[in-house]
């Protein structure tokens, strides 16, 4: 069990680190210190950004300026904290983005991490994304952490590549003395996603009903639930150890057909039969579905597109075992999902052409 002292927080201002800044002060969560509230120093390059700015109202939380990859501020934050929750990263689907997710999510764990343990803090729980583990193109295959990491697969992508070879970074770094614990959140959604990076798909489905989607599937979390689960490998996950968090496993025709009913939109998406297919159709679609919405961005792109027509189940046994983890009804997840994003005007209903 961790010690219940004052933790340093990395990513608060993201969609999964400002839940764990909730959660963390106002001890909510099940976990060995039986839900106290705790002292949080929240890293972040700018305190008076409007980022932040939620941030700013949670009682007990001290905000500090500093980069995930300045060891100088890191120490400085560090200082007096006895453990770490690194939730800081890049999230990108596409290629552009390469040099800043390999600076920020694999240089970022390693300055990260060093400096804290230079600044005497003993434990780190890093985030990661369960798709270092659990992709594949078969239907049936539900990863858990005893699998072999799917490296062909995962070197395709350099989102995932960047967050695996983080991972391994952060575990070199699991010694006596400075404990390190991996968790591995499926798709986040649920409330309070203001980048909007991962709560982009059930924000397009809300602006066009798509007839087809890729015949692949996703796994997904509630960002609330995950939060928790940081919290909980904090106190009770075991040293060098991934713990993976999902609450629903579900094919693309699922996800947004389900989302369709919790929106009320009505109607039925239909499943293109294989990847060949897609690839023969995606071009021709996209771009007729373009010349008729008339915004480049009405569609997703070509590389969430590939995603989509893998597999990307997991199982969170072990989280759930050896944490006591669990996970919220999935379609609770998704109504507060699409509540949210309605809630907030980020929703652009397009006009027929």
């Amino acid at each position: 069990m961790a010690d219940t002292g004052k933790i340093l927080l990395t990513g608060a201002t993201g969609f999964l680190g400002y839940h764990v800044a909730v959660a963390l002060t106002s001890g909510a969560q099940s976990s060995e210190a039986g839900g106290e509230a705790r002292e949080v120093v929240a890293l972040v390059r700018d305190p008076d950004s409007a980022s932040a700015a939620r941030l700013r109202e949670l009682p007990g939380l001290t905000l500090a300026q500093g980069d995930v990859l300045d060891a100088e501020s890191i120490e400085r934050a560090a200082q007096g904290c006895v453990a770490v929750l690194h939730c800081a990263g890049k999230v990108s689907r596409g290629s552009t983005d390469v040099v800043e997710m390999t600076r920020v999510n694999i240089r970022g764990v390693e300055v990260v991490l060093d400096a804290c343990k230079a600044a005497g803090v003993t434990r780190a729980v890093v985030a990661s994304t369960s798709g270092t583990i659990g992709v594949s193109d078969d239907p049936d295959q539900v990863a858990n952490e005893d699998d072999s990491p799917p490296l062909s697969l995962i070197n395709r992508w350099p989102y995932y590549r960047s967050k695996y070879y983080g991972e391994q970074a952060a575990l070199e770094r699991n010694v006596e003395g400075f404990e390190v614990v991996i968790v591995n959140p499926a798709l986040l959604l649920g409330p309070g996603d203001l980048h909007g990076s991962s709560t982009e798909d059930v924000r397009r489905v809300l602006e066009q009903r798509m007839p087809v989607v890729p015949a692949g599937g996703y796994a997904f979390v509630d960002a609330r639930d995950a939060a928790r689960g940081m919290i909980q490998a904090l106190d009770a996950g075991k040293a060098g150890r991934r713990y993976l968090l999902v609450s629903c496993n579900c094919t693309i025709q699922t996800f947004v057909n389900r989302i369709s009913r919790v929106a009320d939109l009505g109607g039925a998406v239909f499943a293109l039969p294989d990847r060949k297919a897609v690839k023969r159709v995606t071009k021709w679609f996209v771009r007729q579905a373009q010349d008729i919405l008339g915004e480049d961005d009405a569609l997703p792109d070509e590389a969430s597109i590939e995603l989509a027509q893998y597999y990307w189940y997991v199982d969170s046994t072990r989280a759930e075992n050896e944490l006591g983890w669990s996970a919220r009804d999935p379609m609770l997840t998704l109504a507060d999902t699409v509540a949210d994003l309605r809630a907030r005007g980020v929703v652009v209903l397009r006009p027929a052409r």
